[in-house]
């Protein structure tokens, strides 16, 4: 069970029932198109969100004034509340928590060259407000007049997957009724993918291959996903159709190096400790994980290192959905948090696409074929680049 502080200081814990999502990525826009997205080819060229129409959710005049990543975290929250049906939520009782990697740097990217070509009268007095990580936040709680906690959680690749956690803590600690958890991400700027490029981080290849041996780097991608959280009880009460149940999560910090993982993935091993501690839940009672694996040599093998010391030589089988996403920094987290709920729903694992030559110093069960499965507790794992660590335990209704 999802542990929380109460009012009063004290541990509590509520059931927390997933109860509606939504998701934009370069797969597919809508839950039905992204996870059908999961088992087909990469998108061609630039992973990014090509037919996003801020349009669908906002005027035009309301698009102007939001960065890209802010325009995503309302589409992604109002697919999730349209998901999860007639809430009624007290305005009061009701929480916001949208995290972000790099925030608005398209539009701080777009300003300075302004500043630089036209002079500092001609910079946008909008963009401080578009600029700024908590502008998806706080537009999503204004769209819908919600007056609890409306709160950014900043972790780089970690940033979803924490922001998930607090949102269903503050329901499981009673302080809300209903939470949006959910991460955005559109940094995919000339000075974003060059300032990635020039630290080796991306692919040479262009080709996102998670645990294979020949990977060189993650492909980078733009996106967005929330999920509506309920208490357990007002779930069923209302008749909500449950998806699963957010049964624990883990943080830790690597306190290691500014981009590179804990040698022998230790802090990522104690990360998915402390979420299945938090889940009440034994190693080998873990049916699968979706994997942070982000196709970087480093990274993949910590993974590896970590789900060995976790889960000893037979892993649950491990599947990364970056092969066909690439990595959405931020948002990562996020949109596999609803893959590993897909998962559930449809008792299948999708591929990890890009995996075709084993390296033989990763011990994984890797899912390289879509696989049905008897579904049960999933593990979700992200890692972020300050050495942040974030698990989820998503469990089956």
């Amino acid at each position: 069970m999802l542990l929380g502080i109460g009012p009063d200081g004290a541990i509590a814990g509520r059931r927390v029932a997933i109860t509606g999502m939504g998701v934009l990525a370069c797969c597919g826009i809508g839950v039905d198109a992204f996870w059908e997205g999961l088992h087909g080819p990469p998108p061609e060229g630039e992973r990014r969100v090509d037919d996003f129409d801020p349009e669908r959710w906002l005027t035009s005049k309301e698009a102007r004034t939001l960065d890209r990543f802010a325009q995503f975290s309302v589409a992604v929250a109002d697919m999730a509340l349209e998901d999860a049906g007639a809430l009624h939520a007290d305005p009061g009782r009701s929480g916001v928590i949208m995290g972000t990697g790099v925030g608005g740097l398209q539009s701080l990217e777009t300003q300075i060259l302004v500043y630089a070509e036209k002079g500092a009268q001609r910079v946008s007095p909008r963009l401080v407000p578009m600029m700024m990580s908590n502008a998806g936040a706080a537009a999503v709680s204004m769209r819908l007049g919600w007056h609890g906690p409306s709160e950014t959680v900043i972790t780089a690749c970690a940033a979803g997957a924490h922001s998930i956690a607090h949102a269903a803590r503050l329901v499981a600690s009673g302080r809300c009724d209903v939470a949006i958890g959910g991460a955005a991400e559109a940094g995919m700027t000339n000075v974003g993918i060059a300032a990635f490029a020039n630290m080796t981080a991306l692919s040479t290849s262009g080709h996102s291959r998670p645990f294979d041996v020949r990977r060189d780097g993650f492909v980078m991608t733009e996106g967005a996903g929330a999920l509506v959280f309920e208490s357990w009880d007002r779930a069923v009460a209302r008749g909500a159709r449950i998806y699963g149940e957010l049964a624990g999560a883990g943080s830790t910090a690597d306190a290691h190096h500014i981009t590179a993982p804990a040698p022998g993935g230790t802090g990522a091993a104690a990360c998915m400790l402390e979420a299945l501690d938090d889940a009440e839940l034994r190693p080998d009672q873990i049916a699968h994980i979706n994997a942070h694996g982000t196709s970087t040599p480093l990274n993949d093998l910590a993974e590896s290192d970590a789900i060995g010391k976790v889960f000893g030589a037979a892993s649950p089988p491990v599947t990364s959905t970056k092969g066909v996403t690439g990595h959405g920094l931020g948002a990562s987290g996020a949109i596999e948090a609803i893959a590993a709920v897909l998962t559930i729903e449809h008792a299948s694992i999708p591929p990890t696409n890009g995996y075709e030559e084993p390296d033989p110093d990763i011990h994984l069960d890797i899912v390289a074929e879509a696989r049905p499965w008897e579904p049960g507790p999933v593990l979700s794992n992200s890692f972020g680049f300050g050495g942040h660590n974030g698990c989820l335990v998503i469990s089956p209704a």
